[in-house]
């Protein structure tokens, strides 16, 4: 045997343990949500299995792609929001400027606070009866707290979209910092002593370049955002909720035809995002490949 050969039989040797129990875990639970949304949950003295129809009811009604519809909107504008907060902050980041060390603490603080003290922290900040307002009326810009725009409960999602951005941003922030580190900058310096100005170096250069850091930060916080449910469960403005909040309240009713309805939505979601996540590997792999990295 090569020697080549023996170290990745070593290696697959040693995954094989934790790949068997998260396989078993997690790859367990796909088979028996998949299972479920088919009619088979003998436990609940249902068992129709193969039964499409808990996935034609849910797909023919027209709240189920409208709640779509929002659910891509939050993962999208949130995702996107936060990627380009990210790029303009770790490329900030690699200059040296009064404040750079305070910053860099600063903004990885969300990393350890959890989601739920997020939303809670949104309802004190943005809430009509919360910080922000009562600072706009103590400044003159508007006579009650009440009168201040309604940020939370809305079906534009200000709230939601917030929270995403503001933890996910010091995520993405250090995946695109970590490869801006190991590219350096002679790449950047040399482009512009050619004379290539800063959007040309930034397009030309440095994007294809994070390009890796990018896609991987872009697809865990997407598949996150596309799944959430206590930002939109609290901030939402109710109905049409977003798919997480639907198969929630499914799940939560008494009735066990209803909890299957329920699971048909989460394979709905998992569909879903498997969907848009290997369209968006494919575009990346023809963008290697386009430019002669693939």
């Amino acid at each position: 045997m090569m020697q080549g050969d023996r170290s990745r039989l070593i290696v697959i040797v040693e995954l094989a343990p934790v790949a068997l129990v998260l396989g078993g875990l997690f790859g367990g639970a796909v088979v028996l949500a998949a299972l479920q949304s088919l009619g088979f949950a003998p436990w609940c003295g249902i068992n129709t299995f193969p039964d499409f129809s808990y996935f034609a009811r849910l797909w023919s009604g027209e709240a189920f792609w409208i709640s779509l519809g929002l659910t891509l909107y939050y993962a999208v504008i949130s995702t996107f929001v936060a990627l380009v907060l990210a790029l303009i902050l770790s490329l900030a980041l690699m200059k040296s400027f009064t404040g750079r060390r305070f910053i860099k603490f600063v903004y990885k603080l969300p990393l350890v606070i959890p989601y739920a003290v997020g939303i809670a922290l949104a309802i004190l900040m943005l809430g009509n009866g919360g910080m922000l307002s009562r600072l706009a009326a103590f400044a003159g810009m508007i006579d009650d707290p009440s009168e201040f725009p309604s940020i939370l409960k809305t079906h534009y999602g200000w709230g939601v979209i917030a929270v995403y951005v503001w933890k996910q941003l010091p995520f993405m922030t250090l995946a695109v910092a970590a490869v801006l580190v190991g590219i350096g900058r002679r790449t950047q310096e040399a482009a512009s002593l050619l004379g290539a100005g800063p959007l040309i170096i930034f397009f030309r250069v440095t994007l294809p370049q994070i390009a890796p850091g990018v896609v991987t930060a872009v697809l865990i916080c997407f598949s996150f955002n596309i799944g959430a449910f206590e930002a939109p469960f609290i901030l939402g403005g109710g109905y049409p909720d977003t798919l997480p909040v639907i198969a929630w309240r499914y799940f939560n009713d008494a009735d066990y035809a209803l909890q299957l309805q329920g699971m048909a939505a989460v394979v709905s979601i998992g569909l879903l995002s498997g969907c848009i996540l290997l369209a968006y590997l494919w575009s990346y792999r023809r963008f290697e490949r386009r430019t002669g990295r693939g």
